[in-house]
């Protein structure tokens, strides 16, 4: 599992070769590109792993959970404010 933030699809968007989704993360909704894992498909409910944009990794509620903690323990977890405030 690499270190990224986790968030959850709200939808894919159409356009952009099926390549794009709403995803909430820490509360807000961001637009990030799935095209990295052509063999997936990605649907409202999903919890996914995103850096710098991109999702690099699909996995379950357990799995954003650890990533999440992970955030926390190095000082970069909603509770200190920085995930909301990142750019995608």
């Amino acid at each position: 599992m690499c270190l990224g933030i986790p968030g959850q699809v709200v939808r894919m968007l159409e356009g952009y070769g099926d390549q794009l989704a709403l995803v909430n993360v820490a509360g807000e909704n961001r637009k990030v590109n799935v095209g990295m894992l052509p063999e997936e498909t990605f649907n409202a409910g999903d919890w996914v792993i995103i850096h710098m944009g991109f999702v690099v990794e699909k996995t379950d509620k357990a799995g954003a959970d650890a990533a999440l903690a992970g955030l926390k323990m190095m000082g970069s977890g909603p509770d200190s404010g920085e995930i909301s405030k990142a750019s995608p």
